[in-house]
């Protein structure tokens, strides 16, 4: 079973999840908001994709974010800012069997499925 890293309210997760039942692939969504945030995870998702790719400046959370912690955010810093503020993370993630996605990209998402 897959695990989808994510916010059941957000669009694009919803997308994903879509997705999955659409093309019968069994998956569990690991709702920030309601499961919390392992720093392990964090981690891993930060050694997967970098520090940069995590956080979703397009994100309502980041527009609000003080503008202090936006211009001296850095590798050191990211970590404890996203977990801080579960909801900066890009979502949904996905690293399991292999797979690596952050993001919902339906090309990136057929070819990790296939």
């Amino acid at each position: 079973m897959i695990t989808v890293y994510g916010i059941k309210n957000c669009d694009t997760v919803k997308k994903a999840l879509k997705w999955l039942v659409d093309n019968n692939i069994e998956h569990k969504l690991h709702d920030y908001r309601v499961d919390g945030l392992d720093n392990d995870f964090l981690q891993q998702a930060e050694a997967q994709f970098g520090w940069e790719n995590l956080v979703n400046k397009r994100s309502t959370t980041w527009r609000n974010l003080d503008e202090e912690i936006k211009k001296n955010l850095s590798k050191t810093t990211a970590l404890s800012v996203l977990t801080e503020n579960p909801t900066l993370i890009k979502r949904p993630i996905i690293m399991q069997d292999n797979k690596a996605l952050i993001g919902f990209d339906v090309k990136e998402y057929e070819k990790a499925f296939a």
